[in-house]
């Protein structure tokens, strides 16, 4: 045992590691040789690579315990700019002379135990050598754990703390050792990074590494070797990479590598010096960021005199702008925004001086100034505003920019602080709004910076809301939140619960916008403090007694929050009670928007929406429009790493038919980071105030104060408060509102009284029409920068790794405009004048957008530059030259444009990639190389391996995707050119289409020249250069063309231009020649008899081919083989060939069925019908899915067809007259859509041509003028005949060259009430192609239906290439959208839809194309339609109307709300029904207008001797009327004087009042009261009320508000707990002596005893009870459930004395008895 332990000791003792940290002993000095370098580029060889190389020789000396020298000698930078690893890295001398002067004194940092402390330099050494030093000093950063060979720790370094892993291996026989240690870059507790313009850009912190696009890791290798006191670093190697993905991983990725190594030399005696000069205590080893200028992505300036400089360059620019030189203009623009960054104050004054009054360079100066955002510029621009110095328009452009771009700090901070107590900006409501907005963002992007936000920055805003609040200023209170809502702070959180009345008692007061904007202010507080704001919002969320936009937007909120599955949950489950169906619509609506939403950020939500709505869709599944809802449309691409969401928030209100509150927004993903792009919101309230009459005094009416009085009566009831008509609305850009407008009362009531104001607004047209007049002239430059995104991390070089992105836009017009009116304008001008005069306008107008990126990724430093550039720009430029005359008596417009005379780029799209090396001693000799070598081609080894039919000719990948029928289309009618180089690497397409006769060329231009030959990703095919463009050019021809003409003629002069035209160049017709005259003229111009000969022609010759066999089917879209034919030839069938199919005898004798009837209809020629007749009285099918089984149907069983699927239901058109017609739907048998394309190809090709009988009423003519040849060009005539059922459109486009016959006609029609049909013909005499629809009404099944056709006998092949493609999508579109599918064949050249309806909101749908059916049952519709399954066609409109139009009228009259009583069935206008037996002799308020301006009352009765009549009495305005039945006849009583019911009653009021008889009772419309309609014969009462009214109605009928689940309100706001007590509690109590009705209400007690939460209690109810009145007793009851407070039985409380007892909790529901009917002997009342 002891040697065993012996052996343990001594094996511990032999284990134990020397000591590893490197030592430098005092007295030496220790020489290493040091060689660095970094590169950028994209993996692979064969493309260029650019980076740089540091080469020098160390010395360290110790010279105390800690305290080490540093001399760095013989430095040596070299460039490389080439293709790697051929090409070699080149000296750039005067760079080396940069480093070696900085280098020249030695540098001082402590050093104990491995690591490195503080580090000191020269007080004039650059931040750059600094932070080379650092990174040599960082491979000497070695932290030993002696106890531990493999061990990972938090580790200080250059990048900041990251986690480390050490692996030492130990060679003790030899004294060496090997260290390994690597970082993962992405994992750092305090990383070095600079972010500068990304303050709006939110990271995901959750998301995993996969999606991140930037990933890097870095590794060192160390040699050890041990002496005697310590161990000597003898080497010392690193590698670090940093991977950036644009993409996924696997579509390419960016590499930055950096490689250093240090090498032990010698070990000399002698001791370094000491330096000469004071160092400097630079910090740790830690990174530095320059706190001096930061280079933009943009070339080096050498700057010596920058205010000299900016003027040369300013001036430079204007010139290159009035060039047309716009990219050389934005690129000296961003050097001005480069070069103002460094200027002094009194410097941007004296350049102010200089270009203020010099227009085009003032815009420049004061954009480039704002986007310089620097703390000089900004002061200036405050110093501009405070003197004046800038108009409202120009302050209004330049204050959003400025506090957009400026760079947020402590100085800057404080000019801000000063633009907020501006007396001028105090001045302009508009620029208070910007400045406030704009300080909150300042003051977030602040404060995302650093860890702690100082309070004082946000003292200013709180002292506004505080303000606003003791002022009662809604204006102010709603700026102060919004700008608090910008700054995004957690400390802003108690100010803002002051203004929710969840939080906040006082805050119940506040405009209910205000409370939402206090919500809304959350939004961005939750991306610091999610799980507070997550509190709040939810308990907002569930105060039921907020009003529900609150709500929902605390809803929107709480989502944005990202709760977890408990929190939805929870929701969901409070859903399920939830009193609001507005809320709970809202609700379930957005989770069902999240949970089908792709972006990874939010799948954990997703997930728990998903759960949520599985519990909900029960309840909630199938609310209608009414409701609040969430449209969102969104996708993400994991290939390409984004995506973008846009999501439309539709609040609606209880007063309302439609959104009151709308906020829509745009979201932008990108890897892991998310950007609100935009975000744009309106609120309305009250809006029908505005279109309805103001000038009714309804509170001087009887009306009025009989309301007041009937109040008093019913417990607890009172008025709506008043609403006062107001629109408000915001824009956000960036997550940062920038402006907002409220338009209250007074500023609406401004705006209509000047628009009504007849004298005013025409004064105002006359000052406009005369301004015109003179003259518009000028040009306009409006240059932005767009942005400036940075990404800054260090390397282990030194030096920093930069991505970046800067962009300017420019916005450019140039107009010259002159306008002249004869007869010139009289004195007292009216504007129909206008009407009557002619125009001359001469117009040249040149508006031009212009935009320019910059992207870099590598080395930026204020020195040099090395790196990836990637710039793109896009350029859209126009001409618009023209001479216009109007001549308005005539009807006669003439435009003239010069035609093409010189190449003009219309739009452009260009991007090249370069590898750039720059340094600021040698600005003009920058090396700027392509990516991809010129000429050459990658050596085999590095070519892909394709197989030979996909590389047997150049370009194939393009022509692969593209399939080849598209090109055929393109070559038919283009020019196109084709280059291809060697290896595929550059690629060429144009691709032009020549307009001859207007002597034009369209041209598109492609061009490519990139890197996917070495790899196929997105990234490679990125890289290179690339171009797009669309140029027009002109055409050579025979005749010069002059100018180019478009004449547009309507009315009675339109025939007279066509022969004008025609005639070419003869004399126009006479215009009072008769018309007939000229018929013949016409249809000879026209070519209308060749037309309507060869129609004639081929319907005859249809109809001879329709008796032949079957055709078999052909491919989709395909051309057919033979000359046009009607589709029942070419579509007869969809049998095999053989015909061996089953059922396929059937189908041959339902074919020879349907030629008799042809042959039969044709002979007679009176119909067009598109139904197919059997000689039998019975339809057969065979069943696709059981094929021997045949399905029959007799003349009337289209009930029978239930048991069908729905894709095999029948179609019968509405105007089917013989019963024993009926249509079989072509899904079953194509032969029978044989008659039916017949139906279209008759309709379309009647031989009737609406000029026989018609002028034209349009004709407009395009031509092209030539010198010496007659004119060139196209004709368009229009022909209407407008009857009253059938309306007809006929078109016709032909040249006016004579030797073409080139001709497209157009003709759509009404055939009747319930038929819609068109076509489209075009080529040689209109026969070449064809398409033709049809759309017509009918039944499907038992349901009314429409039925949309489409035929497509011949069309172009470009045509049927589009097709294709299109149809190639829709059966992935049909399974994602929930539709069922179904192969199966069908008519080659015909698709039809249909629609039935089968209920009010849902409807069936089947589309049949030829080989595909897509079908659904249920669909939900957005509005309800009036019908029901069952409905005959003929009871849906009167023949003598037009379906369509009578569709739209029914759906509008359907939305309107209506209450009905009918016996005991009530059903409110909500839709709710409910059975309640009114008590005899007793008034119920039916319906009243609980609005302010109380309009009008109904109320109802039931007759005591006849409970199954009833009487009603309205009151409106002085109008008191009354109906009732007596002996059995309705009476009418108008002010208690009988009134005749044949005779129409008029109202002589402010407000109209219409009574009038009509079927068997009376109706009375009263519009300007919000009564529609109301109707009553005695039995039945039924009452519409106006849109306007929605939530302002109360009584038995309900607040018209969509809240079924509330719909049992009582007057006092008490939810009834069923039919019955919530009916009595309307009753309108009378005087128990003086009126009928014996009931009135009272409180009541439990009389059993109670026990209430143990304790012996009485209860008492909270509402009172009917009982009849003293001295009556019931004769019937009836049992009602009502809610009780109940106190302690010994309690004093007493109902007497108590009025109300509805503010009394309630404690528990118990049933007790209502009085019905009393019975009154003993009643006492006084003589």
């Amino acid at each position: 045992m002891k040697g065993l332990i012996l052996a343990l000791v001594l094996a511990l003792v032999g284990g134990q590691k020397q000591d590893l940290e490197p030592v430098f002993h005092t007295g030496k000095t220790y020489l290493y040789g040091y060689e660095t370098f970094i590169l950028h580029g994209l993996p692979g060889r064969g493309l260029a690579m650019v980076g740089v190389k540091l080469t020098c020789k160390l010395e360290i000396s110790r010279v105390s315990r800690s305290d080490h020298f540093l001399q760095i000698r013989s430095p040596k930078m070299e460039e490389y700019n080439g293709f790697w690893p051929t090409d070699p890295f080149t000296l750039s001398s005067r760079l080396t002379e940069t480093i070696a002067a900085c280098f020249s004194q030695a540098f001082k940092f402590e050093y104990t135990e491995g690591r490195v402390g503080s580090i000191f330099a020269p007080e004039d050494c650059p931040i750059l050598c600094t932070n080379l030093v650092r990174g040599i000093l960082n491979m000497m950063q070695i932290t030993i754990k002696k106890s531990q060979n493999v061990y990972e720790l938090q580790e200080a370094g250059i990048e900041g703390i990251c986690q480390t892993r050490y692996v030492i291996q130990d060679d003790s026989k030899n004294n060496r050792a090997t260290i390994s240690k690597s970082k993962d870059l992405t994992d750092c507790q305090e990383k070095a990074v600079k972010n500068v313009g990304m303050a709006y850009i939110r990271p995901c912190p959750t998301c995993p590494l996969k999606v991140r696009n930037i990933k890097g890791m870095v590794m060192f290798t160390y040699k050890m070797k041990y002496d005697d006191s310590g161990a000597l670093m003898t080497s010392a190697t690193s590698e670090q990479v940093y991977q950036i993905s644009p993409f996924s991983e696997p579509s390419g990725a960016a590499v930055m590598e950096a490689r250093q190594e240090l090498s032990l030399v010698n070990i000399k005696r002698t001791p370094i010096g000491a330096p000469k000069t004071q160092l400097q205590n630079q910090g740790s080893l830690r990174y530095h960021f320059s706190g001096e200028l930061l280079q933009m992505p943009i070339p080096l300036i050498r700057i010596k005199n920058p205010d000299v400089q900016i003027t040369e360059t300013l001036r430079q620019l204007v010139q290159d702008n009035k060039e047309g030189a716009t990219k050389e203009a934005s690129a000296k623009f961003l050097q001005i925004v480069q070069l103002l960054r460094i200027v002094t104050l009194d410097q941007i004054e004296f350049l102010w001086e200089q270009f203020a009054n010099d227009l085009p360079y003032r815009y420049w100066f004061l954009s480039a100034v704002c986007a310089a955002g620097a703390t000089d510029t900004f002061r200036f621009l405050k110093q501009k505003i405070h003197d004046e110095k800038l108009n409202i328009w120009e302050a209004a452009v330049i204050l959003p920019l400025a506090f957009h771009f400026v760079t947020p700090n402590k100085q800057t901070l404080e000019v801000a602080s000063t633009f907020l107590t501006c007396p001028q900006i105090q001045k302009a409501p508009m620029h208070r709004i910007i400045v406030y907005l704009g300080y909150g963002s300042m003051v977030n992007k602040y404060c995302a910076q650093t860890s702690f936000c100082p309070n004082e920055l946000l003292q200013p805003l709180h002292d506004l809301a505080t303000e606003a609040t003791s002022k009662g200023d809604a204006k102010d209170m709603a700026l102060a939140l919004k700008a608090i809502g910008n700054a995004g702070e957690p400390a802003s959180i108690k100010r803002i619960l002051k203004f929710l009345p969840t939080f906040s008692s006082a805050a119940a007061s506040l405009p209910n916008r205000i409370h939402v904007d206090a919500v809304l202010a959350l939004r961005k507080i939750a991306r610091k403090d999610h799980a507070k704001v997550r509190e709040i919002s939810l308990q907002v969320f569930m105060d039921n007694t907020l009003a529900p936009n609150i709500r929902m937007v605390a809803c929107v909120v709480l989502f944005e929050t990202k709760p977890a599955l408990p929190t939805v949950t929870a929701m969901a489950s409070s859903l399920l009670t939830e009193p609001s169906l507005q809320v709970a619509s809202f609700t379930y609506s957005h989770m069902k928007a999240l949970a089908v939403g792709r972006i990874p950020q939010l799948y954990n939500l997703s997930a728990a929406c998903n759960i949520a709505i599985k519990i909900l869709s029960p309840r909630l599944d199938r609310l209608s429009y009414r409701y609040s809802k969430v449209i969102h449309v969104g996708d993400y691409s994991s290939e390409y790493q984004a995506g973008a969401i846009w999501r439309v928030y539709l609040m609606n209100s209880p007063s309302t038919m439609f959104p009151s509150d709308i906020i829509t927004k745009v979201r932008g993903y990108y890897a892991n980071t998310a950007t609100d792009i935009i975000e744009v919101a309106l609120q309305s309230q009250s809006l029908s105030k505005l279109i309805r009459k103001q000038n009714i005094p309804f509170a001087e009416y009887d009306t009025y104060k009989t309301l007041k009085e009937l109040g008093k009566t019913l417990l607890g009831w009172k008025e709506l408060p008043p609403e006062d008509p107001l629109v408000s609305a915001y824009i956000k850009v960036l997550g940062q509102e920038i402006a907002f407008v409220v338009i209250d009362k007074d500023a609406i009531q401004q705006t209509m009284t000047s628009l009504t104001e007849s004298s005013n607004w025409q004064l105002v047209v006359k000052k406009v029409v005369e301004e015109v007049q003179r003259g518009i002239s000028g040009q306009w430059t409006l240059p932005v920068m767009v942005g400036e995104l940075r990404h800054i991390v260090p390397t282990v070089v030194g030096v920093p790794l930069e991505l970046s992105l800067c962009g300017a836009a420019l916005a450019q017009a140039a107009a010259d405009v002159d306008i002249q009116i004869s007869p010139p304008l009289s004195d007292n001008f009216r504007p129909s004048q206008l009407l009557e005069t002619n125009m001359d306008i001469h117009a040249d107008i040149k508006p031009k957008a212009y935009f320019h990126m910059i992207a870099m990724m590598g080395i930026n430093t204020q020195y040099f530059q090395s790196g990836l550039e990637f710039q793109a720009e896009f350029s859209a430029n126009t001409t618009m030259k023209f001479d216009a005359r109007i001549n308005m008596k005539e009807k006669n417009l003439k435009i003239e444009i010069p035609p093409c005379h010189q190449e003009v780029e219309i739009a452009a799209a260009r991007s090249e990639v370069y590898a750039i090396s720059r340094n600021r001693e040698e600005v003009d000799s920058e090396k700027k190389s392509q990516l991809l070598p010129k000429g050459e081609v990658p050596s085999i080894s590095d070519q892909p391996f394709q197989p030979s039919e996909r590389s047997s000719r150049p370009g194939n990948w393009k022509q692969r995707n593209t399939p080849s029928v598209i090109s055929k289309g393109y070559q038919q009618g283009s020019d196109e050119a084709h280059h291809h180089s060697v290896g595929g690497r550059f690629y060429a397409h144009i691709f032009c289409r020549k307009f001859e006769s207007l002597g034009c060329s369209a041209c598109l231009s492609l061009k490519s020249r990139n890197s996917a030959f070495l790899r196929n990703s997105y990234l490679h095919k990125l890289v290179g250069e690339l171009e797009a463009k669309i140029v027009l050019k002109p055409v050579h021809t025979d005749a010069d063309i002059e100018k180019i003409q478009l004449e547009i003629q309507a009315g009675s002069k339109a025939a007279s231009k066509i022969i004008d035209v025609a005639s070419s160049g003869s004399k126009e017709e006479d215009e009072a020649s008769p018309y007939k005259d000229i018929q013949a003229k016409l249809k000879k111009i026209l070519g209308i008899e060749n037309v309507f000969k060869v129609a004639n022609k081929t319907r005859h010759r249809r109809r001879r081919i329709h008796r032949t066999d079957n055709t078999a089917v052909t491919d989709l879209w395909a051309e057919p083989s033979a000359a046009p034919l009607s589709s029942s030839s070419s579509s007869s069938t969809a049998s095999s060939a053989d015909g061996k199919e089953p059922g396929n005898e059937h189908k041959k004798d339902e074919i020879r069925q349907s030629g008799k009837k042809h042959s039969s209809r044709s002979s007679s020629g009176r119909r067009s019908s598109s139904s197919v007749s059997s000689a039998s009285s019975k339809i057969c099918s065979s069943r696709e899915d059981h094929p021997g089984d045949r399905h029959c149907t007799g003349d009337n069983e289209y009930s029978n067809q239930a048991n069908l699927p729905v894709h095999q239901f029948w179609f019968k058109p509405a105007d089917e007259q013989d019963p024993g017609r009926e249509v079989l739907n072509s899904s079953i048998s194509s032969s029978s859509s044989s008659a039916s394309d017949e139906g279209i190809s008759r309709a379309m090709s009647q031989p009737k041509f609406l000029g026989d009988s018609k002028p034209p009423v349009l004709v407009a003519v395009l031509r092209a003028l030539h010198r010496n040849e007659p004119p060139t060009g196209l004709q368009l005539v229009l022909y209407t005949d407008t009857q009253p059922v059938r309306l007809r459109i006929q078109m016709f486009v032909s040249s006016i060259t004579g030797s073409s016959r080139w001709k497209l006609c157009a003709d759509a029609s009404v055939l009747n009430s319930r038929k819609v049909s068109g076509s489209l013909r075009w080529g040689r005499d209109c026969q070449d192609y064809r398409i033709a629809t049809q759309i017509a009404t009918g039944q499907f099944a038992a349901y009314p239906a429409m039925q949309m056709k489409l035929e497509w006998p011949k069309v172009p092949s470009i045509v049927r290439t589009t097709a294709r493609w299109f149809y190639s999508f829709l059966p992935g579109a049909a399974y994602v959208l929930g539709y069922s599918q179904r192969q199966q064949h069908g008519p080659s050249h015909q698709a039809t839809l249909v629609m039935a309806l089968t209920s009010p909101r849902t409807c069936n749908v089947v589309l049949k194309l030829p080989e595909l059916t897509i079908y659904d049952r249920a669909i939900r519709l957005p509005l309800p339609f009036p019908s029901s399954p069952g409905t005959q066609i003929s009871t849906l409109p009167s023949p003598g109307r037009n379906v369509f139009s009578q569709a739209t009228l029914s759906v509008i009259e359907n939305l309107k709300a209506r209450c009905s009583v009918f016996q005991n069935t009530i059903t409110t206008f909500n839709g709710v029904e409910f059975n309640y037996s009114m008590p005899a002799n007793c008034y119920h308020v039916l319906v009243q207008d609980c609005s302010p301006e109380l309009k009008f009352l109904v109320m109802m009765k039931r007759l005591e001797e006849s409970a199954d009549f009833t009487a009603i009495n309205v009151r409106l305005a002085s109008h008191e009327v009354d109906m009732y039945v007596s002996n059995g006849i309705i009476q009418l009583k108008i002010n208690g004087v009988q009134a005749p019911t044949d005779v129409p009653y008029t109202s002589n009021s402010d407000a109209s009042m219409l009574i009038s008889s009509e079927k068997e009772g009376l109706s009375l419309e009263a519009p300007d009261y919000g009564i529609d309609k109301l109707y009553y014969d005695g039995h039945r009462l039924e009452i519409q009320v106006a849109f306007w009214m929605a939530g302002k109605t109360c009584g038995i009928c309900g607040k018209y508000d969509a809240e079924k689940e509330r719909e049992y309100q009582m007057p006092s706001g008490y939810l009834a707990k069923d039919a019955v007590s919530f009916g009595q509690s309307w009753i309108i109590s009378e005087d128990p002596c003086t009126g009928a009705c014996k009931l009135q209400r009272k409180f009541v007690k439990i009389e059993k005893p109670v026990a209430f939460e143990k304790v012996a209690a009485k209860c008492f109810s909270v509402e009172p009870v009917l009982r009849c009145v003293e001295g009556c007793s019931a004769t019937r009851t009836a049992p009602i459930s009502m809610g009780f407070h109940c106190v302690p039985a010994d309690s004093t409380f007493d109902l007497e004395g108590q009025i109300r007892l509805d503010q009394k909790s309630e404690d528990i529901v118990s049933t007790v008895s209502a009085h019905m009917v009393c019975s009154c002997q003993q009643q006492s009342c006084p003589a």
